[in-house]
């Protein structure tokens, strides 16, 4: 995935999953707390700065909920 097309589903849905190939599990960026420049991805949680570069982006995706998620349905 290039930079570019990242920055803009990000932009599109506000939040966007993101599978890194050295995390085992997805990632939760939003557009408060990701930055995404031609090189790497900066995302800030709460306790630190995670930074990894934009070529190990396997696939991103719409992060999505339900009422089922919530236990709603």
């Amino acid at each position: 995935m290039d930079a570019d097309e990242l920055q803009e589903m990000l932009e599109a849905n506000g939040e966007l999953m993101v599978a890194v190939a050295e995390f085992d599990q997805p990632l939760e960026l939003h557009l408060h707390d990701a930055e995404i420049d031609d090189e790497s991805v900066r995302l800030e949680l709460t306790d630190g700065v995670l930074t990894f570069d934009v070529d190990e982006v396997s696939g991103a995706w719409q992060h999505t909920h339900s009422l089922a998620d919530l236990g709603l349905e």
